[in-house]
């Protein structure tokens, strides 16, 4: 719902009604996960996606039918053959999705930032949402009680990063689907060259908040990663020590010198991150790790860096090696094997992040020249 609230809420000041179609339940292949919405306006005009395209017409129709009713729907779509009348996913997985009523413009504008909150719609009745985020609440789902058990149990789920149907304690047979927004993953790039531009850039369209860090003032300048969240100058390492990073933190460092990225990688190893990644030569990564190991870092901390960063694409340029080491990003998120489709079997879609992929060849990157010992910097 949050890729498309800003339009609900450019319909709801021009007066336009809309009914909201989202995904509550997928099995199997389907493509596109629980939380993902489309919105149908009295106008016929549409925003968002449950399906990619299988279902979209049926759910358009069922948009208009509770544009009229102002009654919410509950339809479940499985696979079709191609002979069906009726519509359904070609993929051979299933999808759940609840259609309701235009949610309360409140309830919308708060989904619209970017603060963590979570979005509660009872399953039953007219299609009641609710937002709840840390110390806040808006909307309601009918009565103070339920209110209050379902605020507790949609701020536990945020907590978790979680979205689901789930039952409500104090309504017996009743169900809420909540669909969690955390606040976006890190993504910290240490080394501000022109391979860092790319990455930058890839980062921030898989929707993580990207840093740039560098020692080197003449390049840490925001001017030269417009796509950046944050520029910052300062030592890798005495960055890394003092901001918040979680187990979702993907750190990429490329400035390939010893004296930027030993001292970084051997804290960045020994914290609970979603990825560590280092640019280098196979020459370059034997050496760094002889020097890590020198520092104390073990094998099984070792083993935690990806290096030489990145899939075996035959990256050349700096966008292709960006592409690259997204792409390895994205397979140890999710579990992903990092092989062609082709040579795997079963579901398309892995269902939980989390996980690790398979070891592959990585993409050997060239060493960029020698560069001046930096001066001690001041942050800005």
């Amino acid at each position: 719902m949050r890729e498309i609230a800003a339009q609900l809420v450019a319909w709801e000041r021009t007066g336009v009604r809309y009914a909201l179609a989202t995904v509550i339940a997928t099995t199997g292949s389907a493509p596109r996960r629980p939380g993902a919405a489309m919105a149908v306006a009295g106008n016929g005009d549409v925003r968002g996606s449950v399906s990619g395209g299988c279902v979209e017409s049926a759910v358009y129709e069922l948009c208009g039918e509770v544009l009229d009713s102002g009654s919410a729907v509950r339809a479940h779509f499985g696979y079709s053959d191609g002979t069906a009348v009726e519509a359904g996913l070609t993929c051979g997985g299933t999808i759940e999705v609840f259609v309701q009523p235009q949610p309360p413009a409140a309830v919308v504008r708060a989904v619209t930032g970017t603060r963590p909150l979570a979005v509660a719609h009872l399953l039953t009745g007219p299609g009641s949402v609710m937002a709840v985020g840390p110390g806040v609440r808006h909307g309601t789902l009918g009565t103070g009680e339920t209110d209050a058990a379902v605020a507790a149990l949609a701020r536990a789920m945020l907590d978790a990063g979680a979205t689901g149907i789930r039952s409500v304690r104090c309504r017996p047979d009743t169900e809420v689907f909540i669909s969690s927004y955390a606040a976006r993953p890190r993504m910290l790039v240490f080394g501000a060259n022109d391979h860092a531009g790319a990455v930058v850039t890839i980062g921030r369209f898989l929707g993580y908040r990207v840093t740039v860090c560098d020692a080197r003032p003449v390049f840490a300048t925001p001017g030269r990663f417009p796509d950046a969240d944050d520029v910052v100058l300062d030592w890798p390492h005495r960055y890394l020590a003092s901001t918040g990073t979680d187990p979702r933190t993907v750190v990429v460092v490329l400035t390939h010198d010893p004296r930027f990225d030993v001292p970084l990688l051997e804290r960045a190893l020994r914290l609970p991150l979603g990825y560590v990644g280092a640019m280098g030569s196979r020459r370059t990564h034997d050496e760094r790790l002889a020097r890590l190991r020198a520092a104390g870092l073990t094998d099984r901390e070792l083993a935690l860096l990806r290096s030489p960063i990145g899939l075996d694409l035959g990256a050349v340029t700096p966008q292709e090696t960006a592409v690259a080491i997204a792409a390895e990003v994205i397979a140890v998120r999710h579990g992903g094997s990092a092989l062609p489709l082709r040579r795997t079997h079963g579901p398309l879609h892995h269902g939980l992040p989390g996980g690790g992929a398979v070891p592959v060849r990585a993409v050997p990157v060239g060493t960029p020249p020698d560069i001046a010992e930096p001066k001690d910097p001041v942050p800005p």
